[in-house]
């Protein structure tokens, strides 16, 4: 699995398969390794505050829903992945152009579950696929699909995450410190369990930018002498007793409870592979359109857009070095950011990125290298 933790399994949803399952319904799925028949019982998915999602009823609509469908540029016939399924608002807006079909992605195993209604109202043209982004192109080839017309991501952890108390993803929510977007893996609780002072230091300035960080690795590892960490609460508490905040500051234990989503999902070593591997599937002329929400992320994307789409050039006072064709046309200069009333409607958006990127036809570039940043295995095994 290129060095990024368990694998979760992937199960593509057919809509033939679920429109005759009756009584205990019989599911075909095939993983991208071949096929295997599930037992699934019949169920109603089961959605924050008790909705069920469904054509007729409220619908998310993703940050920069509007702006990042327009650059991605749907075509009847097209092919186009939407990387990070969440409540489908991306593939449920790809699919209102007529002979689009969609491969949607999640590693959430409760979001796929959510997108059986959209399965099954779309005629055969959505595909979902319980599994990491960064194996798009993996996951395309094994559907059938070589190449397509286009990739669009949202960044990061999901609304309908944030608001399940029990997912463990806010300090603001009382619940187990979880923080897994999938279902597999070490807990946020078992990383603040098992790593060491220096290592948790390393995370939460890395990962959270969190100028404190030394301090708030001392506070933890003095409180789980006493008792174990386990919920959200009980960090958020421990590291607002260190790090202080004026009025109208953030929560004091955002950045470091940013750092273990983090670090407990590999998140940043996800996007890094989920980019290349667009870059691998796109078509010439395929689009890849990416939302990120806070620094680390957009860095990442800007870096390598802008290192894939620069042309060759050399120094009159140095040897010509062979240098790799540029691989994307970059439509973006500048991020867009939400308009005014986006950010009204939900604050959640203020800090939103877009940026997107045309396919050209020079051969993908080779992956680079992940930085040499605190690694998940390393840490839960004390190395």
């Amino acid at each position: 699995m290129r060095g990024i933790g368990n694998r979760a399994s992937p199960r593509p949803l057919y809509p033939q398969a679920l429109s005759k399952a009756k009584g205990p319904a019989k599911r075909r799925h095939l993983r991208r390794n071949g096929p295997v028949r599930v037992q699934h019982p019949c169920f109603t998915p089961v959605f924050p505050r008790g909705r069920r999602m469904s054509p007729a009823g409220t619908r998310h609509i993703p940050v920069l829903g509007r702006e990042a469908v327009e650059w991605l540029a749907a075509k009847s016939g097209g092919i186009y992945v939407d990387a990070t399924f969440g409540a489908g608002g991306y593939s449920r807006a790809i699919l209102e152009t007529g002979g689009t079909r969609v491969i949607g992605i999640d590693r959430d195993r409760t979001a796929i579950a959510g997108g059986f209604d959209l399965v099954e109202g779309s005629e055969g043209r959505l595909i979902l696929v319980e599994d990491r982004f960064s194996h798009l192109d993996e996951i395309c080839a094994a559907q059938g699909f070589s190449a397509v017309d286009g990739v669009v991501m949202d960044v990061g952890v999901s609304s309908m995450q944030l608001d399940d108390a029990g997912r463990g993803f806010s300090f603001r929510l009382g619940g187990p410190l979880d923080m897994r977007m999938g279902h597999d893996g070490p807990t946020a609780a078992d990383v603040i369990a098992k790593a060491s002072e220096t290592d948790l230091a390393d995370i939460i300035y890395v990962f959270g930018e969190e100028r404190r960080s030394r301090a708030v690795a001392r506070a933890i590892v003095a409180a789980r002498a006493q008792a174990p960490i386990a919920t959200t609460r009980a960090l958020a508490d421990i590291v607002a007793k260190v790090v202080r905040s004026k009025p109208g500051d953030i929560h004091p234990a955002t950045r470091t409870f940013q750092a273990l989503r983090i670090f407990a999902n590999q998140e940043l070593d996800e996007l890094h592979l989920a980019l290349s591997a667009a870059e691998r599937v796109l078509k010439p002329g395929g689009r890849l359109v990416v939302v990120s929400f806070h620094s680390l992320e957009d860095r990442i994307v800007k870096n390598f857009l802008t290192d894939r789409g620069k042309s060759a050039g050399g120094s009159r006072h140095l040897p010509e070095v062979a240098q790799a064709a540029p691989s994307f046309h970059i439509l973006t200069r500048r991020p867009l950011a939400p308009r005014e009333q986006e950010i009204a409607a939900n604050p959640r958006a203020r800090s939103a990125k877009l940026r997107a990127a045309e396919r050209t036809s020079a051969p993908a570039h080779p992956a680079d290298a992940l930085p040499a940043w605190p690694r998940l295995s390393d840490v839960m095994r004390g190395g």
